[in-house]
């Protein structure tokens, strides 16, 4: 059969649709974590602002409580970077991704100038899991693992564990259930498939929730080399069709998934650092215009907080004194700007409980933005 095509304007729809970013819905936030795969989460804000993007009625309490009781957890997964993901789900994503999160450190010069070997460095796992059946800080861990490895212990050693042994953070209160000081505890204990078995669920699920996209689109998204992406594609079988892309390219998804309408109104948005959208593809041209996309993603990986319109990304946001200042780099129509003080208002109710000064550190890059059309929202 001939590949579907699909265009560009379908691209966008159907991303937002699967991302539940059309219109918000009235889902527990467990549900919807595991419907949009994972929440990027070094920032402690930005998953409480990716589900205010994606329920109706949103309650951040709900979000504090799924983390106290491991509904939600926050790790290092994907992009070996800190994912706020399904309790259920972090053990198959884990397998998926120890490979990479393993090579990321111990072929790292910090860990091999150690002087300790990587069977050494296995054979603590076990005993670190199980002294973090409670929560424990860095010093408790640090003390722990020089008392097994021997002292003094280089501090690169739990540098490396934090980031691939099956560990989780520990929730530390505050307005966003997680501190700059973080807790680790073991992670729950789920089953664990064999390792390619693994790789084929999490490409499945990232297809869920992101296709049609391309291989090397899933490469960026988990960080992966395609050569090890390949044989965990064959093994899909008809589970798995191709699309026709705008452009000829070849792209992939799960079958009998809808493609959504290119007329399906996008409603506007205040997206927080690091949403899905923004970085779940090699092309990003799918959401964030490439003449903007510089001014969005920096060179030194931050994800500035966007202005969504009609889809597509068209300008940044940040809190200031009265409100919302929202940065248009395009001019935008009337219905926009009143869509975007709504977001605004319904945002501020939010953070005036929990944090009015969010994303605060990042001020400096408003500096170096191109003049824009500028308002303060919802104040």
């Amino acid at each position: 059969m001939s590949p579907v095509p699909v265009t560009a304007r379908q691209l966008n729809r159907t991303t937002l649709a699967r991302q539940m970013l059309l219109r918000r819905e009235r889902t527990g936030v467990v549900e919807v974590v595991r419907r949009v795969l994972a929440l990027q989460a070094q920032e402690p804000p930005s998953p409480y602002l990716a589900l205010w993007n994606r329920i109706a009625g949103f309650d951040p309490v709900e979000v504090d409580e799924a983390f106290a009781g491991a509904g939600l957890v926050k790790a290092s997964l994907m992009r070996i970077t800190l994912h706020a993901v399904a309790g259920e789900d972090y053990s198959i994503l884990h397998e998926a991704m120890l490979p990479n999160l393993r090579a990321a450190r111990l072929n790292d010069r910090r860990f091999t100038s150690t002087g300790l070997s990587i069977p050494e460095v296995d054979a603590v796992i076990p005993g670190l899991v199980a002294f973090a059946a409670e929560a424990r800080t860095r010093s408790d861990i640090e003390a722990m693992l020089a008392e097994n490895l021997g002292s003094p212990l280089d501090c690169h050693v739990w540098w490396a564990l934090r980031t691939f042994a099956p560990l989780v953070h520990a929730p530390t209160g505050g307005p966003w259930s997680f501190g700059r000081h973080p807790s680790h505890v073991a992670a729950p204990d789920g089953p664990r498939p064999a390792p390619e078995e693994a790789l084929q669920a999490l490409i499945r699920r990232y297809l869920e929730a992101f296709g049609p996209a391309s291989a090397a689109d899933f490469a960026q998204f988990a960080m992966q080399r395609q050569s090890e992406i390949r044989p965990a594609l064959e093994a899909t079988g008809d589970t798995v069709r191709t699309v026709q892309g705008p452009d000829g390219t070849t792209l992939l998804d799960v079958s009998g998934t809808p493609i959504a309408d290119e007329d399906a109104a996008a409603p506007p948005r205040l997206l927080g650092m690091w949403d899905n959208v923004l970085l779940a593809y090699k092309d990003r041209a799918r959401v964030i215009p490439d003449e903007y996309r510089p001014w969005v993603i920096r060179r030194n990986g931050d994800v500035l907080p966007t202005l969504l319109v009609d889809g597509y990304v068209a300008g940044v946001w940040r809190p200031v004194a009265g409100g919302i200042e929202a940065t248009a780099f395009r001019s935008l129509p009337d219905a926009a700007w009143e869509g975007l003080a709504a977001e605004a208002a319904s945002l501020l109710a939010i953070l005036d409980d929990r944090d009015p000064g969010v994303y605060g550190r990042y001020r400096n890059w408003w500096e170096r933005l191109p003049e824009g059309k500028v308002r303060v929202l919802g104040g």
